[in-house]
């Protein structure tokens, strides 16, 4: 029964469906604690690493139309209506806008949604010295 609940909760997340992500912890480590970036088009998100994922910080923006490629992977479409619908997500001047703290369960689902399509967090969130998360994994 573990082994099978330990998968529903890597699927549940991928696909779009993010019921049994627990609510945004604190960062533990000075690594988590370091602010990361996410551009696009002008517009930026701002968040950290938790041990669970990433952590989008309120006020940060999100492109409002959808990439191309959002329609090979309907969960970004999913996610964005779901916190759409849940007020995390409202719409700008010209794009979207965070109103509140948001974990998602990984880099790339966050990249993904504020990008408007799939994105690879690893290159997509960068520090403020503009090294991306896999150089600083591998560092």
């Amino acid at each position: 029964m573990e082994i099978f609940l330990e998968k529903i909760e890597q699927l549940l997340p991928a696909l779009g469906v993010e019921v049994l992500v627990p609510i945004a912890a604190p960062p533990e480590s000075k690594e988590e604690a370091r602010p990361l970036f996410c551009e696009i088009s002008g517009l930026k998100a701002i968040g950290h690493l938790t041990p669970n994922g990433i952590v989008v910080l309120a006020q940060s923006q999100a492109a409002l139309s959808l990439r191309p490629s959002a329609k090979d992977y309907p969960w970004v479409v999913n996610a964005r209506e779901q916190l759409v619908k849940d007020g995390v997500l409202v719409a700008g001047s010209g794009h979207l806008v965070f109103t509140k703290n948001h974990e998602f369960s990984s880099p790339s689902a966050a990249a993904a949604v504020i990008h408007g399509g799939t994105a690879n967090g690893r290159t997509a969130w960068k520090d403020a010295d503009g090294k991306t998360l896999k150089h600083l994994d591998s560092v």
